[in-house]
């Protein structure tokens, strides 16, 4: 009865326009996974029932400069194949697109359609490889026949594009992607055991000589209060950029003082990015430049909980970095599963063991409650707390912190790492006087993040009220001669227990390391501390309290979507 709807119903959904079906999917998927699996299952069944065809070299590219509608289609349709959890029959369709490349002898001009496209499928393969890994497929010889001819038809392209000194090479990340997980998988194969990372030479990236970044102590290490976010590498939802405008990206924010960054084992190919990156470094610089990445395990186990299979873990996300992890974070699926206490002491055992390998460790998304236990659980079992962390949802709109979190790491001396602190970009000031956004807008549509903070400023209060808040912030900071931006991230920074903010980057798509670090000249009297607090957090934490009371204690929200 899967066709079956009510009659309005399927009036609706012949009439809705597109933009409005994808905005009540959104709504639908999120609400679980009652209806985010038949969502899933069913694109899933319609493309297994009619593969779209593998089409022609001249019919994807008419001549060798130009992309055809049929060409943005048949990608559109990769998309959707490796992002319905159908990644390995997703390999095919990505080799075959590189072949028509070679076959047709492109050429592309800088900022053409052709490079553009180009760049899209780059990340595209990032995405589909990383899909895979996550998919925990069978590492049959099949499976191991299409990864070998993916990678094959990249080494031809680099070939291709290699004879033509105007067209540089642009698969470099999804090469590495693809053979990164042949060495992971297979690691016997002729194709892993000749895949190396590319030794260039150092990059003369610097430090500045006298930084005015404001630091903290996390672990061994001193390092700034903001971190460099990479999750939106997570997603093309962002935009995709080239592997050279990331390293100019990191380059740049390198060079403002901004020396960690924060990233996660599912956050595409960014470890190995910032490993790359940092292992081009001259030593005194590398040295000085942190890693803080997670480990998150997103459902069961399927495997007994040994030291063995943590510290392999561990050791994964060290390779992928390419040397020592600084931090690592630690996201577990479900509390009543408690065999994550005891993975916890493992990691805290092999940080000790072995601070070569991974210095500190910290929690991500952990509630008050349960991070209260893990310190306990450590202390009992390994004399002393052993964690130095926890990331969390922290901002001017979400202050749950506050009331519960903040409490327990004062209590314990961990340091909130907080995102969601810029709110996807709606604190700030070309967001004044402006309506509030259409979500169905089909140009310039919001991002991910945009759509998930625009719900909880919904929940927080009126658009009019976010209207006050902001014209607040920026008086602010016009006292001050800073942006908006700064005052927000200052509010936070100045909030019990917070060490660092973690500032989202979208690497060589766009950039404001140089606004942010100006934050660490700001600091806020009492007196703009109280005028912000009174919009943000009500009389008496009024607002902020009922922001608890509807939607729980901070550090559940991803766990609640599993």
């Amino acid at each position: 009865m899967a066709g079956h709807v009510n009659m309005m119903d399927d009036v609706l959904i012949a009439n809705l326009p597109v933009t409005w079906l994808q905005s009540s999917l959104r709504t639908l998927v999120s609400q679980g996974s009652s209806t985010q699996q038949p969502f899933v299952q069913h694109v899933r069944n319609r493309l297994l029932e009619s593969p779209p065809p593998l089409l022609e070299p001249d019919v994807l590219f008419p001549n060798a400069t130009d992309v055809s509608q049929k060409c943005v289609d048949y990608l559109a349709l990769t998309r959707c194949i490796f992002s319905s959890k159908l990644a390995e029959f997703s390999l095919p369709y990505l080799t075959h697109f590189v072949q028509c490349l070679v076959e047709r002898q492109t050429t592309w001009a800088n900022r053409s359609q052709l490079e553009r496209v180009m760049v899209q499928f780059d990340g595209d393969i990032v995405q589909a490889v990383q899909a895979l890994k996550e998919s925990r497929s069978t590492h049959s010889p099949e499976l191991l026949d299409q990864l070998e001819r993916l990678v094959s038809a990249l080494e031809q392209f680099r070939t291709y594009s290699s004879t033509n000194i105007d067209l540089k090479f642009p698969f470099r990340r999804a090469e590495r992607q693809t053979k990164d997980l042949l060495l992971g998988w297979y690691p016997e194969s002729k194709t892993a055991q000749n895949t190396s990372r590319t030794m260039s030479p150092p990059l003369p990236t610097t430090l500045p000589e006298r930084s005015n970044i404001e630091t903290f102590k996390l672990g061994p290490h001193s390092m700034p209060r903001l971190f460099n976010g990479l999750w939106q590498l997570s997603s093309p939802a962002w935009g995709s950029g080239t592997n050279e405008a990331q390293e100019q990206a990191l380059a740049q924010l390198l060079e403002s003082g901004l020396t960690t960054a924060d990233m996660a084992d599912h956050y595409g190919d960014a470890e190995l990015i910032y490993g790359d990156f940092r292992n081009k470094l001259m030593p005194e610089v590398k040295s000085k430049v942190f890693a803080a990445t997670k480990w998150c395990v997103f459902s069961p186990p399927q495997e007994p909980v040994t030291k063995d299979w943590v510290l392999e873990a561990v050791k994964e996300r060290s390779r992928r970095l390419g040397g020592r992890v600084e931090v690592l974070q630690f996201h577990w699926h479900d509390y009543e599963a408690t065999e994550y206490l005891d993975i916890l002491v493992h990691l805290v055992n092999i940080s000790k063991e072995q601070p070569g390998l991974v210095s500190a460790i910290g929690l991500c998304n952990f509630d008050a409650e349960h991070t209260d236990a893990v310190c306990s659980y450590l202390i009992g079992q390994t004399g002393s707390v052993g964690i130095v962390s926890n990331q969390i949802q922290f901002s001017l709109f979400d202050s749950r912190p506050l009331h519960r979190m903040c409490a327990v790491c004062e209590k314990y001396g961990l340091k909130l790492l907080t995102y969601g602190s810029f709110c996807g970009g709606f604190l700030a000031s070309k967001w004044i006087d402006q309506p509030a956004p259409d979500i169905y807008k089909a140009v310039e549509p919001l991002t991910p993040s945009q759509r998930k903070y625009l719900d909880i400023i919904k929940a927080w209060g009126t658009w009019e009220d976010y209207q006050h808040l902001l014209r607040g912030l920026s008086e602010i900071g016009q006292k001050y001669n800073v942006s908006l931006s700064n005052v927000a991230i200052r509010w936070v920074l100045q909030q019990p227990a917070v060490g660092a903010a973690i500032v989202g980057t979208r690497l060589g798509v766009s950039s404001h390391g140089n606004d942010n670090t100006r934050v660490s000249s700001l600091r806020l009297s009492e007196e703009d501390s109280s005028a912000i607090n009174r919009i943000a957090l009500g009389e008496d934490l009024t607002r902020s309290k009922a922001l608890f009371e509807k939607l729980g204690d901070c550090g559940n929200e991803y766990r609640a979507l599993q």
